[in-house]
């Protein structure tokens, strides 16, 4: 409440209704402060947690529910506080910009009169300050009618009517746009289709989930050309990267889920300058038997990385798929030994590891034969980042699979193999 000391009313009722609405104002403000310092408490406990050990950390998904709510309440509890605290202005550069292609929509606030309020002078413009807000326009349905008009002939007495247009459901009611907001908002959203029923129940239209289902099984239908198009350009590269994730299924009849796997198949040529665009495709399988990857590489040939997983061995019989390993799986395992015992063998093997990172960050992006021969130099254990600058510089050349180098560590006395 802002009491002006200059202007202060002479009625003592008057003052003493102002006094008490000044001291229960005191009291919420209080309450707020007290309210926002156990936020922050509860705030800072979740973070904590999340850096804890494995058996005290949350789930993230939960983490991030819990501190979304946690910030609103703060929001809601600093917005009843008074603004105290001086805001230092940033500048432009400061402040996140909001995209370039969203469209504009300028609302203009100007002076009441076009006559100085000081001395009546006439005002000419000097400038103009232009700020930005984001807004939301929300997504509406509409119902889009197929007109096909009938033409009759007196001559000879028949009809001509424009065929009508083929839709992507067969008698479906969804249009292209509609399917393809409904497999965005499942599957990149995380949005069920039961959850998706209740929104356009909210616009007055019933949908029914086993109707979302069929329109989701037949939009897939439509984009099994272009997930074999997109398997064709992965599996024609000569590196490819593979792993697996486990994923619940539901077990119909059985009142719970099952765990299946999704396999995922990536190229990426950017590192040595590879002129083809990456690309990933993901295949699923009931579970996770070996054959599993040997029947989706059947017609691959080249090099596979692939982490520890011992269904991955059986890839390299016959001679057509070399076996890469995983820096980070390499790496992890000395990271545990280090911080289990505080091996200093561990400790120098991160260290180098750590220059070999150095090294693909330096090389990333030149061609094949430079980034092979900046590794043979420092793997050799005499070379330095002057000598793998010169490698880089080197002329480029076709594409040439990676090999396994000694990486000499000193406490030991003899070669380590790792994966580069």
């Amino acid at each position: 409440m802002d009491i002006d000391l200059a202007a202060l009313p002479g009625d003592v009722e008057t003052l003493q209704r102002m006094v008490r609405l000044l001291a229960a104002e005191r009291t919420s403000l209080s309450e707020a402060q007290a309210e926002i310092e156990r936020l922050h408490l509860i705030i800072k406990k979740l973070q904590r947690s999340q850096f804890g050990r494995r058996a005290e950390r949350l789930d993230d998904d939960q983490l991030q529910l819990s501190l979304e709510d946690l910030n609103a309440d703060l929001a809601r509890a600093e917005a009843i506080l008074p603004s105290t605290r001086t805001r230092i202005a940033r500048t432009q550069d400061e402040r996140p910009s909001l995209p370039a292609h969203l469209p504009r929509e300028d609302r203009r606030f100007d002076v009441e009169h076009q006559a100085c309020p000081c001395c009546g002078g006439p005002l000419h413009m000097i400038g103009e300050t232009v700020s930005e807000m984001l807004d939301h326009v929300p997504a509406r349905l509409r119902v889009i009618r197929i007109c096909r008009p009938r033409y009759g002939c007196r001559a000879c007495g028949t009809i001509h009517q424009a065929p009508a247009p083929e839709r992507p459901i067969a008698k479906g009611l969804a249009t292209p746009a509609l399917l393809a907001h409904v497999l965005v908002s499942k599957y990149c959203d995380h949005l069920p289709l039961y959850r998706q029923s209740q929104i356009f129940a909210r616009q007055g239209v019933e949908i029914d989930r086993s109707t979302l289902a069929n329109w989701v099984g037949g939009a897939c239908w439509w984009l099994e050309p272009l997930q074999a198009r997109l398997a064709e350009h992965v599996f024609a590269s000569q590196k490819l990267f593979a792993d697996d994730t486990p994923i619940p299924v539901l077990d119909p009849g059985r009142g719970r889920t099952k765990t299946g796997r999704l396999w995922v198949y990536a190229r990426d040529d950017r590192p040595w300058n590879g002129p083809d665009p990456p690309a990933a495709v993901y295949l699923y399988s009931p579970d996770r038997k070996a054959e599993r990857p040997a029947s989706h590489l059947a017609r691959f040939s080249g090099i596979v990385q692939v982490d520890g997983y011992p269904g991955f061995d059986r890839l390299s019989d016959g001679g057509r798929i070399q076996l890469a390993g995983c820096w980070a799986h390499a790496r992890r395992k000395f990271y545990e030994v280090q911080q289990a015992t505080g091996s200093p063998v561990a400790a120098e093997a991160l260290r180098r590891i750590a220059e070999f990172y150095a090294i693909e960050t330096a090389i990333r992006g030149h061609a094949a034969d430079a980034r092979l021969a900046s590794i043979q130099i420092i793997a050799s254990g005499h070379g330095d980042e002057g000598l793998a600058s010169d490698a880089v510089r080197s002329s480029p050349a076709p594409w040439q699979p990676r090999r396994r180098y000694p990486l000499h560590l000193k406490p030991l006395g003899r070669p380590l193999l790792l994966p580069l």
